[in-house]
């Protein structure tokens, strides 16, 4: 090869590789630039069965896996360049397993939480959707006795679907 060559060959590729751009998360996200706030506002809880925590538990861990999976910054009041509204609109227990005496060996615990996703950036992204998980539980249990690590299971993989329907575009 001759230097001339050599010399033309190595400013091309330095040439490339300035003018590749890569972008890469680690968490999945693909938030635009210009988008640099969230906010979470009360989802009132609307299910047969209340639950009087059910509502600040499930802003929270909403809240703490959008602070922990992004670089968005929390807005207390008013609403964020992405907002999340809605309501609980379910929560049941039923049973799913039943025994030869006709009794229940397994009980679900379902949860269902409508939300409004609001993109003020790119209004495409917006949605009004149901997200709906559950947790099943022996028959031999109190629901009072499990409800609580059953709702966190539960709110855990509700707060997933909606930040992978959300930011993560999945």
């Amino acid at each position: 090869m001759s230097f001339k060559y050599r010399i033309g060959l190595f400013l091309l590729i330095g040439v490339v590789m300035v003018s590749c751009k890569i972008n890469y998360s680690l968490t999945g996200t693909s938030i635009a630039p210009d988008v640099k706030t969230f906010s979470v506002q009360d989802f009132p809880n609307h299910a047969p069965m209340y639950v009087p925590t059910l509502s600040q538990s499930f802003s929270e861990k909403l809240k703490d896996k959008l602070l922990s999976q992004t670089t968005l910054q929390l807005v207390t009041s008013g609403v964020g360049d992405l907002d999340y509204a809605g309501e609980i609109t379910g929560y049941t227990v039923t049973p799913i397993a039943v025994t030869g005496s006709e009794t229940a060996a397994q009980n679900r615990l379902t949860i269902s939480i409508k939300v409004i996703f609001t993109n003020t950036k790119d209004p495409k992204q917006d949605f009004v959707k149901s997200f709906s998980n559950y947790e099943d539980f022996d028959a031999t249990e109190s629901i009072e006795d499990v409800e609580q690590e059953l709702i966190d299971q539960i709110l855990e993989k509700i707060t997933e679907d909606i930040f992978n329907n959300s930011v993560a575009n999945w």
